[in-house]
Order: C-alpha cells, then sequence, then structure tokens
C-alpha cells in the first residue's frame, strides 16, 4: 500500500488570560481611595484651623480677612497662597503681603503697609494721616507725630498730593523734621510748586520734582542761617527776614581793622 502522509496536528492556542480579577482589583482600589479623598476632606485636616496676621496696623485683621476671603473653617486647599496675596495687596495700605501656608491648617501672612508721610488738615478742622502712596487713614491719639509735615489747602482729587507723598516718603525724616506745614502755591511755570513753613520760622518755596534732590541743601541752609524766605526751584534764594545793618556791616569791618 502507498503510504499516507498524515498532517501534523496544529497545537492550539494558548487562551488568553482572564483579565477579570484584574479589573476588580483596580475598581476596588479606586473606591478606597475615593472613600479616602471623602474622608479626608470632611475631616478637620483639611480645613484652616489658624489665621495670623503680623505688622498690619491700619487694618483689622477682620477687614484683612474679609479681603482675602479667609476664615477658620474654610477649605485648606480653596486658596493658594499666591491667590491670598494678591487679594490683600489691592488694601490700599498695603504694599507688600507675604503667605505662607502651613499644613495641616496654618496660614501665617506678614503684612508691610505703606510709610505714613504726612498729616492733611480738612476743611473741617479733622486731621487725618496720608500715607506714601496718598492713601487717606484715620488717626488714633497716639497717631500725631511731630516730625511729620501737616498738609493743608490741598483739594482731594488734585494728582500733585499723592506725589509729594511719595516725595516725602523718600526724603529722611532728618531733612523733613522741621518742616510744620506745606501749602499748594501752584504756577504756570511750576504747577507742583508748594511753599513750605518750618518750625525754625523760614517760609520755602520749592516744587514737588525738585523737592527731594533739593532736601538735603535745604537743610543744610535751616541749619546754619537765621530765618528767612528760601527759593528752591531751578534758580535758588535766600533772603533773611532781618537783614544786618550797614551800620553793623560797617562796626564789624572796623573791628576786624
Amino acid at each position: 500500500m502507498p503510504k499516507t502522509n498524515v498532517p501534523a496536528l496544529k497545537e492550539p492556542n494558548p487562551k488568553p488570560k482572564k483579565k477579570h480579577g484584574r479589573k476588580i482589583r483596580i475598581i476596588l482600589l479606586l473606591l478606597f481611595l475615593s472613600l479616602l479623598s471623602v474622608l479626608f476632606f470632611r475631616s478637620s485636616f483639611s480645613k484652616i484651623s489658624v489665621i495670623t496676621f503680623h505688622g498690619n496696623t491700619y487694618s483689622t485683621d477682620q477687614q484683612l480677612l474679609d479681603v482675602a476671603g479667609l476664615k477658620v473653617g474654610s477649605p485648606y486647599f480653596a486658596l493658594s497662597a499666591d491667590n491670598i496675596r494678591l487679594r490683600l495687596e489691592a488694601v490700599p495700605s498695603v504694599e507688600h503681603a507675604i503667605v505662607n501656608k502651613t499644613f495641616p491648617g496654618n496660614v501665617d501672612i506678614k503684612i508691610e503697609e505703606y510709610p505714613l508721610a504726612a498729616f492733611e488738615l480738612k476743611e473741617d478742622g479733622k486731621m487725618t494721616g496720608l500715607l506714601a502712596n496718598g492713601t487717606e487713614i484715620p488717626l488714633h491719639n497716639d497717631s500725631l507725630q511731630v516730625d511729620k509735615p501737616i498738609l493743608t489747602g490741598w483739594k482731594a482729587k488734585d494728582p500733585n498730593l499723592a506725589k509729594l507723598c511719595a516725595t516725602l516718603s523718600q526724603i529722611p525724616d532728618t531733612l523733613t523734621a522741621d518742616i510744620s506745614e506745606i501749602v499748594p502755591s501752584p504756577s504756570l511755570s511750576y504747577p507742583d510748586r508748594i511753599k513750605m513753613y518750618t518750625r525754625s520760622r523760614f517760609e520755602i518755596t520749592s516744587a514737588i520734582s525738585l523737592l527731594a534732590k533739593k532736601a538735603e541743601y535745604m537743610n543744610e541752609i535751616l541749619e546754619s542761617q537765621d530765618p528767612g524766605k528760601l527759593t528752591m526751584l531751578d534758580a535758588d534764594s535766600y533772603v533773611p527776614y532781618n537783614p544786618p545793618k550797614a551800620e553793623d556791616n560797617e562796626q564789624n569791618d572796623t573791628t576786624h581793622e
């Protein structure tokens, strides 16, 4: 009989591994994590427990809390530190705010306010404070400082008022301590011209735009000369109230001969 070739049997394909058990494990893990998240966000660990302010003088803690949208018990992760900082720096008296969030639940905020530049006497006789950016603040009984000038005769919306406050804040107190009063005195040539009256009885005419660079020289005149009228614009001049008489000069000349 002729031989018959029997075809080789193909090996059956291996059955795919069942992934059913793996899917169940993943679903259970996700459910477990979801449960933990729910429990965490409902617990006190996810809430703000302590809010501390440092350095604020012209705004109360509650005023700053309202602006920042913070309160004890609110969600800790609802607002970032940068978001809180930007809200606080929108307060007119706040120059900078530094916000540190420490888990769990602590928010520490350092406030840096604009410095006090001057006082303003209102038409109704009330005295208020003016910060370096021109922001008006109420005064307390112990807020009046003798080394700050008093501004009189200024209109509320005068743009030069804020510029004057910014300029005064840049000049050391040692150079402005003698200035008692500043009034506006604009002219065509100097729209920002001012008159200043000192405790040492000088009358000084200058301009806000020139005051910073003239301050040191002005202080030298106040310390070395007799009271008089001092002009400090593009050209400077000084005239004493009581100039020495000619007879006194002659006597002095005779004495020195």
